[in-house]
């Protein structure tokens, strides 16, 4: 590789650079259409010239695989360079707490407070937000997609079932030893009663087609779920199928072949079994999951489980963490139940517009907090809305919201958020957009994707009557995304088609599966078609039969984790 003519830097005084073991464009992964090494940056910089044309590379490759686009729920469909291209020479920093301003005046927390208002009433929560009253809405702007949303929903439960306290301490003031000392906060742990040594100890449950990003936040976490809890404190008492071994999820309705929204009869009866036994209960539900696009009823399943909630005393609990107090208590819920809407959440509001005013023959379920059983919801901005970075919304009670370990004086705002530091150019292009779009708007746009997502689905069932094969063609209700068999390698690179394993009828079938978004078009599909035309498109598949997994024995080992990777969108 050709490299700059300019001289070469001189090292400071004792730093030290490795050279490479091997080439890395020969280790590194092949990108079709892009030489890595023009992109390799020499310790002197790259020239005028060499910098040029690896930015004309760049630009090229990503135009064209973004008009090719259809594989993941992220909508290409961006229009703000115009309007805000002069931030990306501003760096905009939100750190602490939305409501408020902080330090760091450098912020767009004025822009962010409209964007969160937006969505609770979206969502029927209670708005403006007011730290006054338990029952408005408190959230933030995520620097990360839904992962974050989910994580932080899962810490948040995770705290309130665990019988945990923010509480002033009582020591503050001026001590001959110590002088005066500052005003802070301290976490106290609830004393569990003796007649329930389970009830801080909550357990979450999430369905088989659930995003991978919820059983790892549950593992960063270090929270059960009721796979490990029963793998490991009730080894042989499975409602589902007593004397065989736990599930790793809750089922989904017909498995593999079904529509991938949560079993809610086998999640009653797992959730019956743990709140027996005394355990919190967090529940993930969702709208609009990864691969096959299916919305869980929240409603009917919380309508279910709130009978056993209340027989189990989990629908309010007195919560006691004042030793020297035992009259001091707190009243909480011993349930949490959240739901990831990383795409459903912005989309199905408009589908239920739409519905009501008998533009579409069919809406999807009532998830938002109309529910009163409904603790906290999150959604991906990149996905419905369209970013050019992963972000998103997260939005609980303000009588569920986990207050700060600290009140920093050195932000001047309240660290309430997981990333502490968060970028303020999400807030302004959400802010941009819906400053845009009407309701209207938004309505209309989900019906177009509606009927593409149908149109979708007629082409490639002629497709499957042309071929005389079965190509697996299959919607969920609503759903955005259509699975079909799995294309070759040259069509999932050049459409960035999504694949997975699902095992149907106990035969494994690999997938690949395209979503209707804002910016899928008619001529994109047909293009798409016509590759799958070609000789060649569908390669043979070895239709390996399910068989059961092998897990360590219970002797071996201290704590027994599933980690899927099944439908859940890795591959």
């Amino acid at each position: 590789m050709s490299m700059s003519k300019k001289p070469a830097a001189h090292k400071p005084a004792g730093a030290t650079c490795t050279p490479p073991t091997r080439p890395p464009w020969e280790t590194y992964p092949v990108t079709p259409g892009l030489d890595a090494r023009s992109f390799q940056v020499p310790p002197e910089g790259m020239s005028l010239e060499q910098y040029g044309r690896a930015l004309d590379s760049l630009k090229k490759y990503l135009k064209v695989q973004q008009s090719r686009f259809l594989g993941y729920q992220v909508n290409q469909n961006l229009d703000y360079a115009r309007d805000l291209a002069s931030l990306l020479d501003i760096h905009v920093n939100n750190v602490g707490d939305a409501f408020g301003s902080g330090n760091l005046t450098v912020n767009t927390k004025f822009l962010e407070r409209p964007v969160l208002d937006y969505y609770a009433s979206l969502w029927n929560a209670k708005w403006p937000h007011d730290p006054s009253d338990g029952e408005s809405y408190w959230g933030y702007i995520l620097s990360m997609g839904s992962t974050e949303g989910n994580l932080y929903a899962l810490w948040n439960a995770r705290e309130y079932l665990s019988g945990k306290f923010l509480i002033e301490d009582d020591g503050i003031g001026e001590s001959p030893q110590r002088g005066l000392r500052p005003r802070r906060l301290l976490y106290v742990q609830g004393k569990a009663p003796s007649e329930n040594p389970n009830a801080f100890t909550p357990v979450a449950f999430y369905s088989e087609d659930t995003h991978y990003s919820l059983v790892k936040d549950s593992m960063v976490l270090g929270l059960s779920t009721f796979y490990e809890m029963g793998t490991t404190r009730y080894p042989d008492m499975n409602p589902l199928a007593p004397g065989k071994p736990w599930p790793h999820e809750v089922p989904s309705q017909g498995g593999g072949a079904g529509p991938g929204s949560i079993d809610i009869n086998a999640l009653v009866t797992l959730v019956e079994f743990f709140a027996s036994k005394g355990h919190p209960v967090i529940c993930c539900f969702n709208l609009g999951s990864t691969f096959k696009g299916a919305y869980d009823d929240v409603e009917m399943a919380g309508k279910a489980l709130m009978p056993i909630f209340e027989k189990h005393g989990l629908h309010e609990r007195a919560i006691h963490w004042d030793p020297r107090n035992p009259k001091k208590h707190h009243l909480r819920k011993g349930y949490w139940i959240h739901v990831d809407g990383a795409l459903g959440a912005s989309y199905m509001p408009f589908i239920e517009m739409a519905f009501n005013r008998g533009l579409i023959a069919q809406r999807g379920p009532a998830f938002d907090f109309r529910l009163p059983f409904v603790s906290s919801m999150v959604t991906s901005g990149h996905k419905w809305i369209g970013a050019p970075w992963p972000c998103g919304i997260f939005i609980t009670k303000t009588k569920y919201q986990m207050r700060p370990p600290d009140n920093p004086a050195y932000i001047g705002s309240p660290d309430t958020t997981f990333a502490g530091s968060r970028n303020g150019l999400s807030a302004a292009i959400l802010w941009s957009h819906i400053a845009r779009t009407s309701h209207e708007q938004q309505m209309r746009k989900a019906l177009l994707t509606e009927e593409m997502a149908a149109y979708a689905v007629t082409r490639l069932r002629d497709l499957q009557k042309k071929l005389g094969e079965d190509l697996w063609v299959e919607r969920s209700p609503l759903a955005l995304t259509i699975r079909f068999k799995k294309a070759n390698p040259d069509i999932v690179f050049k459409y960035s088609l999504s694949g997975e394993a699902l095992y149907v009828n106990g035969e494994l079938r690999a997938y690949n599966h395209l979503f209707a978004m804002e910016s899928t078009t008619r001529d994109l599909i047909d293009e798409l078609i016509t590759d799958l035309s070609k000789p060649g498109a569908f390669p043979a598949q070895d239709p390996h039969r399910e068989t059961q997994s092998k897990t360590a024995a219970r002797h071996d080992v201290h704590r027994l984790v599933h980690y899927p990777t099944h439908a859940r969108g890795f591959h």
